[in-house]
């Protein structure tokens, strides 16, 4: 991994410190963590084709070149090394005629966001948890000048290099660091996106700070999470898993998460949109072949978890630092 564009990009942005930590620790992070299964996917990775793509769509999808690009190369080749990056749950993206029909059809809670947000056109994007990148690329696509993604599982940031290997697009970035290895009080970027972090997160007010500290005057907060139904006071906290999940922590309502990006200092604060997660939306596939939400939910009563906690019901807030 080459990350020269991402520290001359925020050296550019006045975050010269955090350039030259990022510089010195990277690579020691990559050493650190190399188990058993990152050599191979580095291998993986090095054995895709050398191709270009004949065409690049980021707006309405994220589609890398068409079956056409491989006509002198065995497809079975290609997806079979693909599948050594299993499992696949963000996207979809349709990578030379292959389609990649991950876990997450990403693409609709990006049809949900977008017509509530700032246009992204010419913003420094920061995305936090960002999986293997797909929504990143359509904040390119959207126009966004540089997207920074954070995501501290490496699986999801060889996916992301997969992709990059094609788009070779300097101006978008993931790098394997979780939010508690972002410097407090960054202030330089436009639009900050956590999408499906806060209900892991142990101390919620905290990561609502984390974010508002990257955020510049100005900027905006794109936050979804998981809710509960209730009133301003009503917060869930399941007493062990939720939807066969050991991560997840708090699940506020409506009403007591604009109370938190109240008291957090965040301003102009909307709730925008809400979706209750279908089968059809979250569900195994070839390409991510464990269980998915329809084992994680009562069969007897869609409405409920396996566990008879509420079924999952996800919010996106809008919000401003003043």
């Amino acid at each position: 991994m080459n990350y020269d564009t991402l520290y001359s990009r925020l050296a550019a942005m006045g975050q010269e410190r955090w350039a030259e930590q990022l510089q010195a620790s990277l690579p020691e992070r990559l050493l650190l963590e190399s188990h058993g299964k990152l050599a191979g996917w580095q291998s993986a990775l090095q054995s895709l084709p050398e191709i270009m793509p004949s065409r690049i769509e980021l707006k309405d999808n994220v589609t890398i070149g068409c079956s056409a690009d491989l006509v002198a190369i065995d497809s079975a080749e290609v997806i079979a090394t693909l599948q050594a990056f299993h499992p696949w749950r963000k996207g979809p993206y349709h990578f030379f005629g292959i389609d990649i029909d991950t876990e997450w059809r990403s693409d609709w809670k990006w049809d949900r966001v977008v017509p509530h947000i700032e246009p992204l056109e010419g913003r420094n994007v920061l995305d936090v948890g960002c999986g293997n990148g797909y929504h990143g690329w359509r904040m390119r696509g959207a126009g966004a000048d540089f997207v920074l993604g954070i995501e501290p599982f490496l699986l999801s940031v060889q996916q992301f290099q997969v992709m990059q290997r094609y788009l070779r697009d300097p101006q978008h970035q993931v790098i394997p660091i979780g939010i508690e290895d972002v410097p407090p009080d960054l202030a330089c970027f436009d639009t900050v996106f956590s999408m499906g972090v806060l209900y892991h997160r142990r101390s919620p007010l905290d990561h609502l700070y984390e974010l508002k500290g990257c955020l510049r005057p100005g900027g905006e907060l794109v936050l979804e999470t998981l809710i509960v139904e209730g009133d301003t006071q009503t917060v869930f906290m399941p007493p062990g898993r939720y939807a066969k999940m050991r991560n997840v922590w708090f699940l506020p309502s409506i009403g007591a998460m604009t109370l938190w990006l109240q008291r957090c200092g965040f301003t102009q604060i909307a709730c925008v949109d809400t979706n209750r997660t279908s089968r059809e939306e979250q569900r195994s596939t070839q390409w991510m072949q464990f269980e998915s939400l329809a084992d994680f939910l009562d069969p007897a009563d869609a409405e409920k978890t396996i566990e008879g906690h509420p079924a999952p019901l996800r919010a996106i807030f809008t919000a401003k630092r003043p």
